[in-house]
């Protein structure tokens, strides 16, 4: 018998070729989603830096407002390249929405971002600040500062050593001047062309020159063409061919070094650095960049892009780009370890601003039992009225010398230098010091006083809670970037370029961060 059916199976309407999109995209779009608050951020902008980057004739441009916002809403969907943001505009409903259904292409994208905000990301990032302090979200009271390491996109194994230019430019240096005297030996005519001078006025392998070099070979040609001389022109044509151009290398090598001690051949800005994220696991070096934030309740208040390692030669331009970015300065500044230095707590003083900066030793001299030197600074009893200091052995340190160290910027340091007269024979010796000669004390009394300030904020009670939140603050904006949006490695190549991809990020890092409070 025929069982009967008593549900009637009911399907929605669907054919194949039917327009499923209603005509108003609006209506898909909720009221407080993170595309609407992108949208509103940047109508609210002075746009005037973005208008002023375009001339005007020739065809039309796409509305920089619409390629910013698109910019700043792809960046939060963890789509960096211009590919990926092409495709999404042609095919992600919140994507048309914030276009206007424009379409530019991936060229088009990428001209935007590296080239019309090369200049002006830091004045939109500006912009994007005033509004988040206007609506109370920032107050620059405490700004919490740390650096993290990102990748450039540069080839991991075509890297360049200060070491090795030194040394193969000294080698060339070296044969350079060799060929030159032997042309010399084989030519006695050179003495008429070179007069009394010695051969090596063209410089040693510290401070020979290019152009002096590229100048001689002039002569010896004008020389050659006066005269025959079959055997002296395979050395002149080695010195232009062979020498000339690998000292020209060196030379260009060095000057893009500065003050580093490697840099990437793909992306000369970059340095080698470690980084936590090693693709190999084994500690191997990788061109990056090291980017310093700065934060206030998880909003990045200032950021900047640097080539160096180490954070502490980082601290005092990052705060100098951060006044100029807000125009303000915040009340106070906290940071991790390392971070500490003479001219960063004058500057801190200088601008009245609440020194919570860290310094190297901080955590070492809180211990009770210090690791290393039984007889640190510390141990030594100063004593004003003879300027001298007093060893735990009761021996004498007089003042010997003033020294100054200037630092890159151009502020001094002033050592005082203190020397005890005669510790051979001092039983403690071993102990104190682990040269045979007097121990010697090197003291900038002024370092001394700002770093007792800077330990007495740092070890009371509002200092303590302080630096218990810096990690909670700036680690968290970190892990939004690297790990959520898995951002570990820049796109664009120079520096100039990798600084418009941080600004993009914080921008999109803080209207996310808004988003969430807003629907929150």
């Amino acid at each position: 018998m025929k069982r009967e059916n008593h549900h009637q199976i009911i399907f929605k309407n669907y054919q194949p070729n039917q327009l499923m999109l209603p005509t108003d995209i609006e209506l898909h779009i909720p009221t407080k989603h993170l595309v609407r608050v992108v949208n509103d951020a940047i109508d609210k902008m002075n746009i005037e830096p973005l208008l002023r980057q375009y001339k005007g004739g020739g065809t039309s441009s796409y509305h920089p407002k619409m390629m910013l916002k698109v910019f700043v809403y792809a960046y939060t969907q963890k789509l960096y390249s211009s590919r990926q943001i092409a495709k999404a505009l042609r095919e992600n409903i919140h994507f048309m929405w914030l276009s206007g259904n424009n379409t530019p292409d991936f060229r088009t994208i990428n001209r935007f971002r590296s080239s019309i905000m090369k200049e002006i990301i830091d004045e939109i990032f500006k912009n994007v600040l005033e509004l988040l302090i206007e609506e109370g979200l920032v107050k620059l009271e405490n700004y919490f500062l740390d650096g993290t390491k990102i990748e450039a996109n540069a080839n991991r194994y075509t890297y360049v050593w200060k070491k090795n230019v030194q040394k193969y430019k000294a080698d060339i240096t070296i044969k350079i001047n060799e060929l030159l005297t032997e042309i010399d030996r084989q030519n006695k005519a050179e003495n008429q062309l070179y007069g009394d001078r010695d051969l090596e006025e063209l410089g040693n392998e510290a401070s020979i020159d290019p152009a002096k070099l590229e100048a001689k070979i002039k002569e010896l040609d004008a020389r050659l063409a006066e005269t025959n001389q079959p055997k002296l022109a395979p050395k002149v044509r080695k010195l232009k061919k062979e020498y000339l151009p690998r000292l020209q290398q060196y030379h260009l090598q060095e000057q893009l070094l500065g003050e580093r001690n490697s840099f990437s051949k793909t992306d000369p800005d970059a340095t080698f650095m470690r980084t936590k994220e090693d693709h190999l696991k084994n500690s191997q070096l990788k061109p990056c960049y090291n980017v310093q934030l700065g934060t206030e309740n998880q909003f990045v208040a200032g950021y900047s892009i640097h080539q160096q390692a180490s954070d502490s030669p980082c601290c005092l331009p990052h705060l100098q780009k951060m006044e100029n970015q807000s125009m303000k300065t915040p009340q106070n500044v906290i940071t991790d370890s390392g971070y500490g230095c003479e001219e960063t707590y004058e500057y801190l003083n200088n601008k009245e601003i609440g020194n919570y900066v860290k310094y190297s030793t901080f955590h070492q001299e809180s211990k009770k039992h210090r690791k290393g030197n039984k007889f640190g600074f510390d141990d030594f009893n100063y004593d004003a009225k003879n300027d001298q200091f007093i060893c735990p052995a009761g021996r004498k340190l007089d003042y010997v010398e003033t020294q100054k160290d200037p630092s890159k910027t151009g502020y001094e340091i002033e050592y005082r230098i203190y020397q005890s007269k005669d510790c051979t024979a001092c039983q403690l010796q071993d102990q104190c010091t682990r040269s045979n000669r007097n121990r010697t004390l090197s003291v900038s009394f002024r370092w001394q006083e700002l770093k007792k300030m800077a330990k007495e904020n740092l070890s009371c009670e509002h200092g303590q809670k302080l630096r218990a939140q810096r990690s909670v603050e700036v680690e968290s904006v970190f892990g939004q970037i690297k790990q959520n949006w898995a951002f570990r490695r820049f796109m664009l190549r120079g520096i100039k370029k990798v600084n418009i991809e941080l600004g993009l990020l914080c921008i999109a890092h803080n209207l996310a961060k808004k988003a969430v409070l807003v629907t929150g």
